[in-house]
């Protein structure tokens, strides 16, 4: 008589994957804990249900999970359910903490150190694993913090604006939610009121508490356990009052995480930016007001900023979203520090702004002979400045205007190809100028006297920026003090 081997004959089992809200170490876990609570033995259950003893430890040990027929089978061998073996939570405090440390084990930190991994034995006590996982915890923090380098910041950078350019910087499912929320509040048409976002806030579930002590690195704080945005009595000047809340209110409509990575809360600040402006400026009243201008040739972002009771900013950055997707219009956009340095760019109009060898933007100096700098000589700073420049890739007319905040001034500009300025006020603006950059002779070099004269004989001292050595703040969210927020949760809870 021939014996078939045993272990061909096997039903297979799968690679371990979460199923149904179970994971194979929760599951392998609840096993082995119903098995030595009736006293089996390995080798026993295996027996029961047919298997080799090396598939049940496996199984155990969460490297493979069962099919579900095999699960049938091994839940009657221990007198239980399926659904009992595929509850979520962990059998007991003990097997929850061997399963956080085998869980880490398996992860990127563990990898990444060169670790061996070890098996989780029985006589390791309590404490030992808590330990091991304090310090997987505090390893795996450092590692994020380290990850939100400057350079990923500017990779992170460059990869969204290839995506914002891709997508004409048009959103439709976040002017879907912006259209739903309106709806549902009965806005009709006309500038949203402080009290209409009150409303919003309101149907969403929330209460607004303005308070004296928000802690200083933010511009809100939300208590989701109870319902409440918690905001500055004393608002900037140079903001808008409505913006903080219904940011507060969009990372709610959009079910935003807690960031894994800068890019994340990079992705984060832009999709709650766009829907704070889709709330502020409809989409459809703003592209009829734009439409109407477009046919009048006359559009102009001071007229969109007082139609729909906007800052300036905001309404430049609106106009971005709707130019390309619905007037048909190529656009750029900048806002550049008073120094030069370019804090926010997009452009989908073939305009060659500077970038470093990542692709990035921000960060860069603007050449000195663009409008985005130009108007900062502009003596009269109430009407706006409008200018042609000719560059390599074109020619380009720009509107901008002066904003100021508590870093300094910055100028805001909306920009088009020359064959797309007819449809603009401003566009018979005498004002010319021209860009080589990056050509080093545009802009950047002194002139050959001036440096002959002065090279060897000058030594500023640069007005170096505090944040410079710290460029990029670390943390979940960059800059933030957690213990500062969550001791004023702790302070404003409701008793």
């Amino acid at each position: 008589m021939i014996t078939a081997d045993r272990s061909a004959t096997l039903t297979p089992v799968e690679p371990a994957e979460p199923a149904d809200g179970v994971d194979a170490l929760t599951l392998g876990r609840r096993i082995r804990e119903r098995r030595t609570a009736r006293g089996m033995t390995l080798g026993a259950l295996a027996a029961a249900i047919d298997r080799a003893p090396s598939q049940v430890s496996a199984i155990e040990n969460g490297k493979r999970e069962p099919r579900l027929s095999m699960l049938r089978t091994i839940a009657l061998a221990l007198g239980t359910t399926v659904d009992e073996l595929l509850r979520a939570d962990a059998p007991s405090e003990r097997a929850a903490l061997e399963i956080a440390v085998e869980r880490a084990q398996r992860g990127p930190v563990f990898q990444a150190l060169g670790l061996e991994p070890f098996r989780v034995a029985k006589t390791m006590s309590d404490q030992t694993l808590q330990t091991i996982l304090a310090l997987h915890h505090e390893i795996d923090r450092l590692h994020r913090e380290r990850a939100a380098t400057p350079e990923e910041a500017r990779r992170a950078n460059a990869e969204l604006r290839a995506e914002m350019r891709a997508r004409d910087n048009f959103y439709p499912e976040l002017e879907a939610k912006a259209a739903e929320l309106l709806e549902a509040v009965g806005h009709t048409g006309g500038p949203v009121s402080h009290q209409l976002v009150a409303d919003m806030a309101s149907h969403l579930g929330y209460s607004l508490h303005y308070v004296g002590d928000l802690p200083h690195s933010t511009r809100s704080v939300t208590d989701k356990r109870n319902g409440r945005i918690y905001l500055p009595t004393q608002q900037s000047p140079s903001r808008d009052s409505r913006s903080p809340i219904l940011q507060a209110l969009a990372s709610h409509l959009l079910d935003h995480d807690e960031p894994a990575s800068y890019a994340d809360f990079l992705r984060q600040r832009i999709e709650t930016n766009y829907l704070t402006a889709a709330i502020l400026l409809p989409e459809q009243a703003a592209v009829r007001f734009l439409t109407e201008a477009k046919n009048l040739r006359r559009i102009s972002m001071e007229e969109l900023r007082d139609a729909f009771a906007v800052s300036y900013e905001t309404a430049a950055h609106r106009f971005t979203n709707l130019a390309t997707a619905r007037l048909d219009i190529p656009v750029h956009f900048t806002k550049v520090h008073e120094s030069g340095t370019i804090i926010k760019a997009y452009e989908n109009d073939r305009v060659r702004f500077p970038s470093d060898a990542l692709g990035a933007i921000e960060g860069t100096t603007m050449c000195r002979n663009w409008t985005a700098r130009t108007v900062f000589d502009v003596e009269d700073r109430f009407s706006p400045w409008y200018q042609y420049t000719d560059t390599s890739s074109g020619t380009f007319w720009c509107t901008s205007r002066i904003e100021k905040a508590k870093e300094g001034e910055y100028s805001v500009s909306v920009g088009v190809p020359f064959e797309h300025v007819k449809w603009f006020r401003g566009r018979e603006t005498p004002h010319r100028a021209v860009s080589r950059c990056p050509d080093e002779s545009c802009c950047r070099q002194a002139p050959g006297a001036l440096a002959e004269k002065w090279a060897d004989a000058s030594w500023p001292a640069a007005r170096t920026p505090t944040s410079l050595l710290a460029a990029l703040p670390t943390g979940t969210f960059p800059g933030v003090d957690q213990t500062e927020v969550y001791q004023f949760l702790e302070a404003h809870a409701p008793r």
